[in-house]
């Protein structure tokens, strides 16, 4: 007996409701799966390999995967043909035999084992331990050196011998982030300072890190390498194609560990060297700036800057903090407090001691080494001078290189 309801003085099978209402649910989802609004990009190969590494990292996946796919295959229809052909069903009888009792079960015991044993060591043993040794082969022909510092949440690279250095933070508004703007086509994947290296040279790549582990990853370098605190690791990459190649850290290293982008751009070399001596230009002329004196509205703009580059990620956009981990600025004691002691000398816990040199067991890192003297002195001034903080003292570039 079918169960029927009453709606508007018609009689409606309930069981022919329910599927026109599936059928009807199944349509919307599919058209808006197939629509350009829900369609999403999927790959199922590896990013096109622009490196030596990346490239026998695919062709030694691809040999192994050919590898178990035959294995697959050669042992699933032996074990389909065995079932099938000595089922009960065709009158065939069990053996009755406990244990290797003859040739036969040593041979069906043995030889797989064999053949296993030369699949592992020959077929797919040797190529990877060849793969590894090339991938360790840091130092022969290596063309240049490449440094790499990963810290919460950014990362600091150096071409030792040139003097030149940078922070590279993500540039991804924080807008976007919060979903009051609209998501941009490199989101969480672009930076304000890009990695430059030279196409069709090897380059040394050195690894460390100032608080917790992270790994520096480019998939199409075929490169992942983990940053650790107090270790300096290896790797190396022979970029091989001019563009734009885009990674991210893929440790779990604190709060904004999807904020922590790497983006390299491959260029030919004569491009590199131009962009090489532009840096050296720049890195002089940050160095010149400590030795004049700013005024007040200098250090406010700089420091404004710095502070959404190197501390806002913490403290938040006005200071607030996130206590207890992140504590509040606005407010703060410490950040009011003295700048320096009588001597001109640093007070030991005081603003100036703890941007420089950090504060041991917390998140707070020491900024000496990876911010200018302009920049340090911009950001203390502008944090002692914002978020309801009106000390009305500043420091001087100058200063902070004569306490270094």
């Amino acid at each position: 007996m079918s169960h029927c309801v009453c709606q508007g003085g018609k009689h409606m099978n309930t069981s022919a409701t329910r599927r026109s209402l599936w059928l009807a649910r199944f349509c919307a989802s599919a058209g808006l799966l197939l629509s350009g609004a829900a369609h999403a990009e999927y790959k199922f190969n590896f990013p096109e390999p622009v490196t030596p590494i990346a490239r026998e990292t695919l062709h030694i996946h691809n040999e192994f995967m050919l590898v178990i796919t035959i294995l697959f295959v050669v042992v699933f229809a032996i074990m389909i043909y065995s079932m099938v052909k000595h089922r009960k069903s065709v009158g065939h009888q069990p053996a009755k035999f406990t244990g290797p009792t003859g040739t036969v079960q040593w041979f069906w015991a043995l030889v797989p084992f064999a053949i296993l044993l030369f699949i592992d060591f020959i077929l797919m043993g040797i190529p990877a331990v060849q793969a590894i040794i090339e991938m360790e082969d840091t130092k022969t022909r290596a063309d240049m050196v490449l440094k790499v510092t990963g810290m919460q949440w950014k990362w600091q690279y150096e071409y030792p011998g040139t003097d030149v250095k940078f922070i590279s933070t993500m540039s991804t508004p924080r807008e976007q982030i919060s979903n009051a703007e609209a998501k941009g086509e490199h989101y969480l994947l672009e930076v304000d300072n890009a990695v430059v290296l030279p196409v069709g040279k090897k380059v040394r790549i050195l690894l460390t890190s100032t608080d917790v582990i992270h790994t520096w990853w480019v998939p199409q370098f075929g490169v992942k390498r983990d940053a650790i605190p107090g270790f300096l690791r290896e790797t190396w990459v022979k970029v091989e194609k001019p563009g734009t190649y885009r990674g991210q850290c893929a440790e779990l290293c604190g709060k904004d560990h999807g904020f922590m982008p790497v983006v390299v751009h491959a260029v030919p070399e004569p491009e590199y060297l131009a962009w090489l001596e532009q840096k050296k230009a720049e890195a002089k002329a940050a160095a010149g700036g400590a030795d004049r004196t700013w005024s007040r509205d200098e250090l406010m703009a700089a420091g404004k800057e710095a502070y959404a580059k190197q501390c806002v990620a913490c403290h938040q956009p006005e200071g607030q903090g996130m206590p207890p981990a992140f504590p509040a600025l606005a407010g703060s004691k410490m950040v009011t407090g003295p700048l320096l002691g009588k001597d001109g000398k640093i007070i030991k816990d005081s603003h100036v001691d703890r941007v420089l040199n950090g504060k041991a067991g917390t998140a707070m890192q020491a900024f000496r080494n990876s911010m200018s003297d302009v920049e340090l002195a911009a950001v203390i001034t502008y944090e002692r001078n914002s978020f309801g903080n009106k000390t009305g003292d500043m420091i001087q570039p100058a200063q902070i290189k004569a306490l270094r």
